[in-house]
């Protein structure tokens, strides 16, 4: 049996995401060095950082 094309291709090429999650823009945040441990523990309202 075949697959239907809206399954998509198999090879499992990823795509670039567009959106990160808060684990990964802290992670940028600390790269570009605008975060501070202690003093930013928000949990809501992180700034805007570029998709790396």
């Amino acid at each position: 049996m075949s697959r239907h094309p809206s399954f998509g291709k198999s090879s499992g090429t990823k795509t670039k995401r567009n959106v990160l999650k808060r684990f990964e823009r802290i992670d940028v945040l600390k790269k570009l060095d605008r975060w501070n441990e202690k003093k930013d523990k928000r949990v809501t309202g992180l700034p805007k950082t570029p998709v790396l």
